[in-house]
């Protein structure tokens, strides 16, 4: 199981929370997604076999979101 957390741009609504997790936690091999609203960042837990954190990132980047950087461990 990996770990990711992206540093977005500020987000300026509430919903982008939900927009967010609900796209990520329904994708195949993520475990969680947590959106941290005041530190603008996404944390996610993942089975790397089925999915990388680049494809993760360019899912958030899809929904009009920057990702500023990206932190896999």
């Amino acid at each position: 199981m990996a770990k990711a957390v992206f540093q977005l741009e500020p987000l300026t609504c509430p919903s982008c929370i939900k927009k967010i997790e609900a796209v990520l936690n329904k994708t195949e091999g993520v475990t969680t997604a947590v959106v941290l609203y005041n530190l603008s960042k996404v944390k996610t837990e993942f089975d790397e076999s089925q999915i990388e954190a680049n494809q993760l990132e360019n899912m958030i980047k899809k929904l009009g979101y920057e990702v500023l950087s990206a932190k896999v461990s």
